[in-house]
Parts: C-alpha cells; sequence; structure tokens
C-alpha cells in the first residue's frame, strides 16, 4: 500500500505565513521530515502519533544527507504512510525540492507539491522594500549566493547579472558578500548601488542593515551580520525609508517566553508576535485527566441538580462540556443552574458552548467571586465547583461560610510538560530573552522546576495577583504584574513595561 508525500513550503518564518494547505498537510501527517525551520513552533502542529524527523540543513552541518532525505521519504511513503516533507520558505526556490519530486515520481510514490511564500519576497516586503515597483523597476532577477567554497572558479555569470535591469535579489550569500559585490562592481555595477540584507527575516529575529555595493560587506563585517539572510540590489531599497512597517513595532527587538500549556499558547503568542516580538513557546505543563474520573464524570451527570455552577478556568469549562455532551446530546439536560465564573476568558469559554455566566466578580480572583457571592442568597443552596485538581480552597471554605453546600468537580489536572520539540530550553539557557510570561501558578512552579538558570536583565511578567504570590514564594517576585488578570492585560502591562525601557 503507497503512501504519498508533501513537499511542503513553510514560508519564511512568520508562523501567519504558512498557507492553509500547508497546515493541514502538517496536522494530519503520519510523519515530518523537516528542515533547520524559521519557525519551529509550527512542529506543534502535528498530531500526538506523528514521527517528527529532522533533516535540518546550515551550512557545512547536515544531519541527513540530500541523498538520505530522498531515500528516507520513499521508504516512509511507501509504507504506507502520509509524509510531510516540510521546507523553509518555498520547496521549488533554492530548496532542492524539484530533485526531491522526481525521486519519489522514479520510484512511483504519489505527491504534491505545497508552495510557500519564499524568503526572498518575503523577507524584503518585511524589511519596506518591494521588490518591483512602477518607479523602479519592472524586472526581478533571482540567483543564489551559495557555492562549494574549495571551487577555484565561480560558475556565476555575473557580467550578466552586473548589467541586468531591475531588481537582483540573492540568498545563501552572506558567507561570500564581499567576493560577490566586488563581482558586481568589477563587472560594471555602479559602487553606490543601493543593498539591504535581511536576517531571520519575518521572524522576530529579524535584522536589516542597508549599505551600497562598495560597503555592505564592512558594515555587515562591523555588524557581525550571519546567515540565513536574503540580499536586495537596487533603487527599491530607498523604499524603505518611507514603508518600513515591521520593524517599527512596539515590542519589536524583545524575546519574550511563553510558558502556557502546548495547546493554550497561540492565543499570547499571536498577540505578542502582532507587537513584533521574538516569541519562544516553552510550555512547562500540560493538562490531563483527573486521577478520578468515574467521579468526574458522576458530577457532570449530575450537574443537572444544582443550584449554582462555578467555573474559575477556561480549562475546567472545556473539560465540563466536553463531559457533559459526551453524556447528553441536548443542551437542555442542563436544567436551570446558574453559572459563576472568574475572569473573561472563562466567561468567553462559556459562551462558545452557548451559554451564558449570571455571575462575574469584579476582581478575577477566587476571593473577588467568594465577596460576589455575598449579595446573593446561598444559603442551603447546592454548589458545584468545578476544578482543577491542585487548587486552592478559597472557594469551598469561603461559599461553605456563606452556607452553601458545595461539591467539588476535579475536572483535570496540570503536570510537568516534559516535551521540548523546538528546543525552546536549549535556546533560553543559551540565547536569553528580555521577558517570561506566567499565567497561572502551576507555569511558575513548573517552570522554576526545570532549573534554568534566569537569563540577566530578564524581567517577569505575572498575569495576576495569585500567579505573583506564587512567584514570590519561589523566591522571584515579578517585575510586572498585568492591571487586569487576563491575556490583553498581560499583553499590554509588557508593551508598557517595553516603552518605558
Amino acid at each position: 500500500m503507497k503512501g504519498i508525500c508533501y513537499l511542503v513550503g513553510a514560508g519564511p518564518g512568520d508562523p501567519g505565513l504558512t498557507t492553509l494547505k500547508a497546515k493541514e498537510c502538517i496536522e494530519t501527517c503520519d510523519v515530518l521530515v523537516y528542515d533547520a525551520l524559521s519557525s519551529p513552533e509550527l512542529l506543534n502542529w502535528t498530531k500526538p502519533d506523528c514521527e517528527k524527523i529532522y533533516a535540518g540543513k546550515r551550512a557545512k552541518d547536515h544531519a541527513i544527507p540530500q541523498d538520505g532525505i530522498n531515500a528516507l521519504i520513499v521508504e516512509k511513503s511507501l509504507e504506507g504512510k502520509s509524509v510531510c516533507r516540510l521546507k523553509g520558505g518555498d520547496p521549488m526556490i533554492f530548496g532542492r525540492g524539484g530533485e526531491e519530486a522526481a525521486e519519489l515520481a522514479e520510484a512511483g510514490v504519489p505527491f504534491e507539491i505545497v508552495p510557500g511564500i519564499s524568503s526572498t519576497i518575503g523577507g524584503p516586503a518585511y524589511a519596506g522594500i518591494p521588490v518591483t515597483h512602477r518607479d523602479h523597476c519592472s524586472q526581478l532577477t533571482i540567483f543564489t549566493g551559495h557555492e562549494d567554497p574549495t571551487k577555484e572558479e565561480t560558475s556565476f555569470d555575473y557580467q550578466q547579472l552586473a548589467k541586468a535591469p531591475g531588481t537582483k535579489v540573492f540568498v545563501m550569500g552572506v558567507a561570500r558578500l564581499r567576493e560577490i559585490t566586488a563581482q558586481f562592481i568589477e563587472h560594471g555595477a555602479e559602487p553606490n548601488t543601493d543593498i539591504a540584507l535581511t536576517r531571520w527575516a519575518t521572524t522576530g529575529q529579524h535584522r536589516t542593515i542597508t549599505g551600497t555595493l562598495a560597503t555592505i560587506a564592512d558594515i555587515a563585517e562591523k555588524a557581525n551580520f550571519k546567515s540565513p539572510a536574503v540580499a536586495v540590489i537596487g533603487s527599491v531599497v530607498t523604499e524603505r525609508e518611507k514603508i518600513n512597517w515591521f520593524e517599527n513595532r512596539p515590542l519589536f527587538g524583545k524575546r519574550v517566553v511563553v510558558t502556557r500549556t502546548r495547546e493554550q499558547a497561540g492565543k499570547l503568542s499571536k498577540q505578542l508576535r502582532n507587537l513584533g516580538a521574538d516569541v519562544i513557546e516553552l510550555p512547562t505543563i500540560r493538562i490531563e485527566d483527573p486521577v478520578d474520573t468515574l467521579g468526574f464524570a458522576e458530577s457532570v451527570r449530575d450537574a443537572h441538580t444544582y443550584d449554582w455552577l462555578v467555573f474559575t478556568s477556561p480549562n475546567g469549562v472545556e473539560r465540563f462540556f466536553e463531559g457533559f455532551y459526551a453524556i447528553y446530546k441536548d443542551a437542555r439536560s442542563l436544567g436551570g443552574p446558574r453559572i459563576a465564573a472568574i475572569g473573561p476568558a472563562t466567561v468567553a469559554k462559556i459562551n462558545e458552548y452557548r451559554f451564558t455566566a449570571d455571575l462575574v466578580p469584579e476582581k478575577h480572583v477566587a476571593e473577588g467571586l467568594v465577596e460576589a457571592f455575598k449579595d446573593q442568597y446561598i444559603d442551603s443552596q447546592t454548589v458545584l465547583w468545578v476544578k482543577a485538581e491542585e487548587t486552592r480552597m478559597v472557594i469551598a471554605d469561603g461559599l461553605n461560610a456563606l452556607n452553601a453546600i458545595v461539591d467539588i468537580c476535579v475536572a483535570y489536572r496540570t503536570v510537568p510538560e516534559t516535551e521540548d520539540p523546538t528546543g525552546a530550553r536549549e535556546i533560553l539557557a543559551k540565547e536569553g530573552a528580555d521577558y517570561l510570561t506566567f499565567t497561572s501558578g502551576s507555569t511558575a512552579e513548573h517552570f522554576f522546576a526545570l532549573d534554568i538558570p534566569l537569563p540577566e536583565h530578564c524581567q517577569l511578567a505575572s498575569i495576576g495577583p495569585v500567579t505573583s504570590k506564587t512567584l514570590t514564594t519561589l523566591g522571584h517576585p515579578p517585575h510586572i504584574e498585568a492591571k487586569t488578570h487576563d491575556i490583553p492585560g498581560l499583553v499590554n502591562a509588557i508593551r508598557e513595561n517595553a516603552k518605558s525601557d
């Protein structure tokens, strides 16, 4: 039984530039064979049982030789599996996708090619440089600057390249930048021709330098400018002064670590990236079923018998309704309990299931909910509190003091996240970060249990007072605390802090 292989372009780095077709291939594949991606977060899209194989290639460092990659994708496909061969940028633009497709065709393996946004176009766009422009040019030439450094003679026709009208774009040429620019000048290009280099284009590490053919090599050397980078030669570079949009965002140049669960990290990560941050997703916890699954099921089954349901987290809401709809097919089976919730995120999750919260405290903490219940008549009323396994008992104690009858429904538990497929822990340890974000006490506890040294000058950002108390107890009081205890509040607090730096 033959499988199928998808040759997929991951785009230049920003996860938002990944195509819908590429995302579908990543999410559904049995085997993911991936390069050294600019956006390792794409690995989080795979299904749990997906076999992930790193085949990355950097200069002079190939995890698997190209012949080995060709044989691997053929072998896995012939096992009847769906294989996603994931490559940065576009697989057919200096990505050797054509060679891999030919190998698959020769072996009789069905395959599809999924184009991606190439860094040769996406990188300059994020640097504020249009590769074509009516006022400058109507021709674009793309070439690779990579050649075997042991070759005595170049195979490039620099005379042709230097005289070609319009914009010239090249990749994989930083190591030979001085030679390439010198050859352009030698073969007739004007020394004062504008050139820009963009490194790690479209990602949080995006950096751009500009100069001329005569000066750029010295500028790059002084800036210690390394690959991967895309270079643009031509007068279109001057447009950057007017339309440089990406590098002007408020968190550009700041690295922020997100410690939420892998499933929940996306919302926070997206908001931070939209402000220009370089986001590292380093989940420290994951959500699992409670130990007493039977007890949870019985509590959900009997939820319609209570006067109140209390939810204190989006995870609790999601787990509760997953259990509820596994038992009942009609939402009306919930009966008539009133619903109380802490925080806008929890309320939003309740709304997703077409229910509404009747009681939401002004202060988004357990103490605030107990205070809000004092204005309700709950003497002898029954309350089902849907919670995590390890949670402060403030709500149960507070409502019992108001003569309510409180039962506890343990919907989930948090456990340490043991997987690190993107290498986030090593990146943090080696390269540091500007901010570490914590959205719960458990994310803080499990992060410091990893025993990763705190980077110098790194600031800890807390979502609210409960999380801040945990951090303080751990000996690491936060530098920043959100004024509103939700994701937008946390993002805004970091933004305001960065503004004052």
